[in-house]
């Protein structure tokens, strides 16, 4: 099975950036040097690459990647920190 990565870059700006690839060396690199010049983190350069998760299934990555998209800053920092067991309550919506 090939393996794959869901990545969280952290950018300049202090935003964060979420990506899948099945190559992590290589794409960390291609952000680093602006490898493709309309890319969010391009003009946002340098970077850090702040969390990697592993997958053999590249299916469970993307669903992955897509659920970590829609976090809050809050809970993408928590995942960074491996601050697991605040996750649930950074998910728990406020009225």
């Amino acid at each position: 099975m090939k393996q794959s990565f869901v990545y969280i870059l952290k950018c300049s700006d202090n935003s964060y950036y979420t990506g899948v690839t099945s190559n992590l060396t290589q794409r960390v690199f291609q952000h680093e040097v602006g490898y493709y010049p309309d890319c969010y983190t391009a003009s946002r350069r340098p970077i850090e690459l702040a969390f990697y998760c592993e997958f053999t299934d590249i299916t469970i990555a993307i669903d992955f990647e897509k659920k970590i998209k829609k976090w809050s800053r809050a809970k993408k920092e928590a995942l960074i920190n491996e601050e697991y067991d605040k996750l649930p309550n950074l998910a728990k919506k406020k009225f």
